[in-house]
């Protein structure tokens, strides 16, 4: 693909791609600069597939990079049964990486994406440059474990009040978080062909068992991750406690925090204009 084919491609109509590896047939989608520095891949959140990204964090990461998404093993339109433990959908990720051709890359992880990122620098540091992880918490974090309850409680809100869950999960309920979920579920259907399968009750639950599991184990040593990080959330998260981020932050020796306020787990969906800058920002030093 040339640059300036590249550039004409936004998230909106980038098509969808597969690559085998490790015996699974990985979906992904790549758009973005020919600029040789580092491609940024993306980790996805629960119960997302690739049209759960936010149109304008991918399209702002891709000015400036080489973006990379994909579905996990058995999600969305990805082959095989869905891990159930976050070492497992590290393992996964590492696979598709470098089945890519990729040497290093940066992660952004959001929510269990960041907690995959969290793994796959634990386990193959030379892979990894930088880490951008939001909405986020190390393993054995306080509420973790609970994560399952809340999404459920949360699923029926949205079905009696016929709403997306994502609008109680993700952002606060004052009339500002209100509005920002109502944007933001607008921006999800911004791309309207060649949209991704959703996700399959099966996986949801491996992906729940792996979350709890997650929650439930000794918290993890991170004081060996010396890349640098940049660690983001809302001040009100529901999903995974905000003092988590603080805790994370905490534990990653070389890491910058940004809490944003009025805003819960999809605060850097919320406050994309502030968010890409200045993760951006955070690449290019």
């Amino acid at each position: 693909m040339n640059a300036s084919h590249r550039l004409s491609v936004t998230w909106k109509d980038v098509p969808t791609r597969t690559i085998t590896a490790g015996g699974v047939d990985f979906a992904y989608r790549e758009l973005g600069t020919d600029n040789p520095g580092t491609p940024v891949v993306f980790l996805i959140h629960l119960a997302a597939v690739l049209d759960n990204w936010d149109p304008r964090v991918v399209d702002g990461f891709a000015a400036k990079h080489r973006v990379i998404t994909f579905d996990n093993r058995g999600v969305g339109a990805s082959s095989g049964s869905p891990a159930t433990s976050m070492e497992e959908m590290a393992k996964d990720a590492i696979t598709f990486i470098k089945a890519m051709g990729l040497a290093q890359v940066d992660l952004f992880g959001f929510s269990m994406g960041g907690m995959i990122a969290q793994e796959i620098v634990l386990m193959e540091p030379r892979l990894v440059r930088k880490l951008i992880i939001t909405g986020t918490g190390p393993a054995g974090g306080e509420g973790i474990s609970k994560v399952a309850r809340v999404t459920y409680f949360d699923m029926v809100r949205g079905w009696l009040s016929f709403q997306d869950p994502k609008q109680f999960l993700f952002f606060t309920r004052t009339p500002t978080g209100i509005r920002a979920g109502k944007e933001f579920l607008q921006r999800l259907k911004e791309r309207s062909g060649n949209r991704d399968k959703a996700i399959t009750v099966a996986a949801l639950q491996a992906q729940l068992k792996a979350l709890r599991r997650w929650g439930a184990k000794k918290p993890a040593d991170l004081s060996s991750v010396h890349q640098p990080v940049l660690v983001a959330n809302g001040d009100s998260d529901r999903m995974v406690p905000t003092k988590n981020t603080h805790d994370l932050a905490r534990r990653l020796p070389n890491s910058e925090l940004i809490i944003y306020p009025d805003s819960g787990h999809g605060a850097v969906f919320q406050f994309h204009a502030d968010f890409v800058p200045k993760a951006l920002a955070f690449l290019s030093r």
